[in-house]
């Protein structure tokens, strides 16, 4: 099933940065870019924010774009994961796996209950324009493909 054309589902969780983060709220000021990961642990999930901790700000500051990573880890191990990667975004705790769930779905792995590893880009309106489901855990949209689809108007900038 795919949620691509829907209404995103709202939530609200805690930040690396303090406080609680809304969807709703970052969709004030723009769209805004969902991301989906697996867990603390996933050496596939930080090469993909790594991607996107390089083009947040170009992103935030030339399009209103924000980016909201959402991993099913408790808020102290995202700590972790953030300044061990050097990441410029701020990661989002879904340790229970709600918002994954709500998205692109949870598995039991060794590591617990995780995240399906996802990318959707949210519209002002709170449309998915576009929704990407890994296949597998290195399967992945990064940050700069994204980038020029929001700047072409959520299409695919390397079609036709």
């Amino acid at each position: 099933m795919t949620l691509e054309g829907e209404q995103a589902p709202e939530f609200t969780l805690e930040s690396t940065a303090g406080g609680e983060v809304s969807l709703s709220e970052t969709l004030e000021s723009g769209p805004t870019i969902v991301l989906v990961n697996r867990g603390h642990w996933c050496s596939f999930c930080a090469e993909q924010l790594q991607t996107f901790s390089e083009v947040s700000y170009d992103l935030w500051f030339n399009d209103g774009v924000d980016v909201l990573p959402v991993v099913t880890s408790p808020l102290p191990r995202l700590t972790e994961m953030r300044d061990r990667f050097d990441l410029d975004v701020q990661l989002l705790a879904d340790p229970d796996g709600e918002v994954a769930e709500a998205y692109s779905g949870t598995e039991e792995t060794s590591h617990g209950l995780t995240g399906i590893a996802g990318t959707y880009v949210i519209d002002e309106d709170g449309v998915i324009r576009y929704e990407q489901v890994a296949d597998h855990p290195a399967d992945r949209t990064y940050g700069n493909w994204v980038r020029y689809f929001v700047r072409n108007d959520f299409e695919d900038p390397f079609s036709g």
